[in-house]
Parts: structure tokens; C-alpha cells; sequence
């Protein structure tokens, strides 16, 4: 009774209550948006204007192209970022951070179906553009390589962070917000996304992993440990030999530190 409502039981539920909460939100907030950029002639032109100039741009200087290719199509492409974070989980589970491995998992699952459920909720037709030089299937809204760098990266980040050394963090966090922007410049200049498509991707990656992340943080918070900052990553105690404590573990008051397990 004590694995089944200790804090494993309710870390677990808080996971899939969030994420199911995700879902379900994303779909109105994509429509929002959409309804916004659709009536609004402002954004309208923004999104006009840049996709006719950077498809103007590869246009004239057609070497860029195979170096978008080779950006939005590999490095940055949705299965290599998802290749990546399965390569962490795995290395989690190694490491006995079933958590934090549940955590990663769960917050890459979640971003992928929320994209789908986006896409095909609004159904945003990609842009038409004269000579194009890149095509890409399916609908616009949101972009699914946006969407999939930000979560992937905010994953590796999070989980990562602990075992970099600190001199070498601000190259880690300047790799994953080049990669974000990067993939979000390689969709637009491709003529494949609208610069609001990019925007929602960002968006509904970022509600995904706060909430995920919010899960975790709640699951720290019932076995006594400290809450964490994004400078620190998610579990700043993977660093150590016993990064989580064994399931079914209950916490009970101490005068000492608030909280022990036993």
C-alpha cells in the first residue's frame, strides 16, 4: 500500500495528468492563435514579407540550399533530436534515474503528439511560394521541427546540465538556443513554414516541458529535496552515485532538514 501512495504513485499520476492536460490545451491555443494570425494583417504581412525575402535570398545563392538541407534535414531534424533524447533515457535507466528517465521520455512523447494533434486540428495550409525549392508534407500549424528542437533541447539541457562542467555550460546552452532558432530560420528560408508557424512550435514546446517539468518538480518536493533552478538541470543529483532513492520510499519530518526518508 505504501509503493502504491507513496511519492512514485503521485509523481506518476501528476505526470499523466499534466500531460494530458498539455494536450488537451494546446488545441484551443493553437486555434487561438491561428484566428489571430489569420485576421490580423500585421503579423499577415510579417509572415509574408519574410518568406518571400528569404526564399528570394536562397534563391540567388543557391549553395545555401544544400546547407538548409543538411541543417533542417539532419542535424536539426525531428528524428535525430529524438534519437538524441532516447539515447539519454537509455543512459538514465542505466544510471538507475527511473524518474528522471520516465520524465524525459514522457516529455518527448508528449511534445510529438501534441504537435500532431495541433497540426491537424487547424490544418494551415504550408506556404505557396513561386520557384520553390524545398516541400515538406502535411499541414503548417505549428511547426513540428520547431517544436521537437525545443523540447529535445530543454530535455538534454535539464538532464544534462549536472554532469557538464560549469565552464562549459554557457557553450552547452548557446549550442541548444542556436539549434532552436537555427531550425526555425532553415523552415522559413525553405519556404516550407510561415515565421508564425516557428513561433507556435516554440510556444507549445515550452508549455510541454514547463508542465512536465512542474510534474518532477512536485515529485522532488514530496521526498524532501530542494527545488531547482534551469541553471542547475532538473536533478542536480544525477552528478552522484544514487541519484534517486529506491521506490517506494516515504519521507517523514526531521528537525533537522524538514524531511528523511526511510
Amino acid at each position: 500500500m505504501r509503493r502504491h501512495n507513496g511519492p512514485d504513485a503521485r509523481f506518476g499520476a501528476r505526470l499523466a495528468i499534466t500531460s494530458a492536460a498539455t494536450a488537451v490545451a494546446a488545441v484551443p491555443f493553437s486555434l487561438a492563435l491561428v484566428l489571430v494570425e489569420s485576421q490580423w494583417a500585421p503579423l499577415h504581412r510579417i509572415d509574408q514579407g519574410a518568406a518571400e525575402r528569404l526564399h528570394h535570398h536562397v534563391l540567388g545563392h543557391p549553395s545555401w540550399l544544400g546547407v538548409l538541407d543538411f541543417f533542417t534535414h539532419i542535424v536539426w531534424d525531428p528524428v535525430t533530436m529524438r534519437l538524441l533524447v532516447a539515447a539519454v533515457v537509455v543512459w538514465l535507466l542505466r544510471r538507475r534515474a527511473l524518474r528522471l528517465a520516465a520524465w524525459a521520455a514522457c516529455t518527448a512523447i508528449t511534445g510529438g503528439l501534441v504537435g500532431l494533434l495541433a497540426k491537424n486540428a487547424v490544418e494551415r495550409a504550408r506556404p505557396h511560394l513561386p520557384d520553390p525549392v524545398a516541400h515538406a508534407p502535411g499541414f503548417s500549424f505549428p511547426s513540428g521541427h520547431a517544436m521537437t528542437a525545443t523540447t529535445s533541447c530543454a530535455v538534454l539541457l535539464l538532464v544534462l546540465l549536472p554532469v557538464i562542467p560549469k565552464a562549459w555550460r554557457p557553450l552547452a546552452w548557446a549550442i541548444a538556443v542556436v539549434s532552436v532558432i537555427g531550425v526555425g530560420f532553415t523552415r522559413v528560408a525553405l519556404g516550407v513554414h510561415w515565421v508564425s508557424d516557428v513561433v507556435g512550435g516554440w510556444l507549445l514546446g515550452i508549455v510541454v516541458v514547463t508542465a512536465t517539468a512542474f510534474a518532477f518538480e512536485a515529485w522532488r518536493s514530496d521526498i524532501g529535496r530542494p527545488r531547482t533552478t534551469a541553471a542547475e538541470g532538473l536533478e542536480p543529483e544525477i552528478a552522484t552515485a544514487e541519484p534517486e532513492p529506491p521506490a517506494g520510499a516515504v519521507t517523514e519530518r526531521s528537525p533537522q532538514d524538514g524531511r528523511r526518508s526511510r
